[in-house]
């Protein structure tokens, strides 16, 4: 799992960015560079311009330089936490060093970036900052839009698993105890993170996550405990790690069971005496505060037997285990998910002013009764389908939902008319279900067409006339196809 998914456009657009500095040149191809990725951007020259800025409007983003004639970076720093609190600030320093770095992390920094810098280097850190805007915009949209209570926060649900897993969680979540959360792909050990985190006394402070399997062991090592100038091939400066960016709060390790030998050894180091040394120093070059929540979908317990992780860190790491269901053991939770995940991706696609589309019966027992491989992701991924794809007002059949229909029997199908049409004779229910296969059969072979109607026609063994006939009776406008009519 990779907590930093690509944004799409709209997701960027709606990202607005504050850059200050006092250099033009830099200020404007920062500027630049992110309006060229989709971001809303102004640009301030003075400091106490951008004061008078901040105070008329509120920024997700805001890059400060720290040495600046007039307003300085730090109290720009606090000016734009004071005006959002959740705004994330961004120091670029041309004069970097740990004490500095040590200094603007607590005071509320979510990074720094010491000049120079590529554009490369600044879309890569200002998209984690993007992407973790988004988390925490979800986040507060899920707390607020959840239907079962505070503690349902996130779409939760209410089944007894889980509920326990969150009161686990809850009573952890106030101390620092390391947390190791197990359980599927897809299950939801990043919400638990998270929940734990926004729960904690550290929760003013950043929330770091590394994915372990994504990145191979030199560049992992580098990104968390950084590296000095001349510690290998590219590394033309000092650059702090994640390690030392999750100062004062919390790290997220997913897919722990991934991480090298190596580097576990460090990390056991860090976690003992607080003591980061980044690749090629051979001193101490930061003293951090962090507590950590580990995770992963597989088994850490025979991961140790094996031999592939450290018995004495799992353990460290494994102070306060907490188990999370899959969506199979809790499907009395699936109606409350698979509505809130409407409502959410209605309001996100659709306009305001549209009434969003409804889950028949039909449809909502097909959802119970999958066994979700995926788990929560797989569900969230289904519902974000059919809501791009419906009209306003519309009703969401079993066959609207084709990640579930194409692997549904025939019999399934039928239980599901019988739930949806119980009072049908056995005529309207054939009929009803000869339509949905109709419809589906349709669909597929005019996307394998690539929307040519005519070899959708030819692969279909019928004549032209009868294919665009039952395009019509099932609700298939030519108009709304892709491709070339041949």
């Amino acid at each position: 799992m990779s907590h930093l998914l690509p944004l799409n456009h709209a997701m960027k657009a709606s990202v607005r960015i504050l850059v200050v500095d006092d250099e033009h040149t830099l200020r404007d191809s920062c500027a630049t560079a992110l309006r060229f990725e989709g971001y809303q951007v102004d640009v301030c020259s003075r400091g106490e311009e951008a004061l008078q800025t901040l105070q008329r409007r509120t920024f997700d983003i805001v890059l400060v330089d720290l040495y600046m004639s007039g307003a300085a970076g730090m109290q720009l720093l606090g000016a734009a936490r004071e005006t959002n609190p959740d705004a994330i600030v961004i120091v670029i320093t041309g004069k970097p060093t740990v004490e500095t770095a040590l200094e603007t992390l607590r005071a509320g920094a979510w990074d720094y970036l010491p000049k120079p810098f590529t554009g490369s280097q600044l879309q890569v850190l200002v998209g984690r900052a993007a992407h973790t805007v988004h988390v925490g915009r979800e986040t507060q949209a899920l707390r607020a839009g959840a239907t079962v209570g505070a503690d349902e926060a996130v779409g939760m649900g209410s089944a007894p698993t889980f509920r326990e897993a969150i009161a686990l969680a809850r009573r952890v979540a106030t101390t620092d105890a390391s947390v190791f959360i197990t359980g599927e792909s897809g299950s939801g050990k990043e919400m638990i993170e998270q929940f734990i985190h926004r729960h904690s006394r550290r929760a003013s402070r950043p929330l770091v996550a590394v994915n372990c399997a994504a990145l191979p062991e030199m560049l992992l090592e580098s990104e968390m405990f950084g590296h000095v100038k001349g510690a290998f091939t590219g590394a033309v400066r000092d650059k702090p790690g994640l390690l030392e960016a999750a100062n004062g709060g919390t790290m997220f390790l997913d897919e722990l069971i991934e991480m090298s030998k190596p580097i576990q050894a460090k990390l056991l180091r860090v976690i003992q005496d607080g003591v980061v040394r980044r690749v090629g120093s051979e001193e101490t070059d930061a003293v951090v505060n962090v507590r950590f929540i580990a995770a992963t979908n597989g088994d850490p317990e025979a991961a140790v037997r094996s031999g592939v992780m450290r018995e004495d860190l799992y353990y460290r790491l494994r102070v306060v285990p907490i188990r999370v269901p899959t969506l199979r053991d809790r499907a009395e939770d699936i109606p409350v998910l698979a509505n809130y995940f409407l409502d959410h991706y209605w309001r996100r696609h659709r306009s305001a002013q549209e009434k969003a589309p409804s889950l028949t019966s039909a449809a909502l027992w097909a959802l119970r009764t999958y066994p979700w491989p995926g788990n929560v992701r797989e569900l969230q991924n289904v519902i974000e389908h059919a809501v791009v794809l419906l009209e306003p007002g519309t009703e969401i059949g079993v066959e609207d939902i084709p990640f579930i229909t194409d692997k549904r029997t025939d019999a399934d199908l039928i239980t599901a008319c019988e739930e949806e049409n119980g009072e049908d004779s056995y005529y309207v229910a054939r009929d009803r279900l000869l339509g949905q296969f109709d419809k589906r059969f349709l669909t597929r072979v005019i996307v394998r067409a690539g929307g040519n109607l005519s070899k959708a026609a030819r692969l279909a063994k019928v004549d032209r006339t009868t294919f665009y006939r039952l395009m019509e009776r099932h609700g298939l406008q030519r108009d709304l196809l892709n491709g070339p009519e041949k």
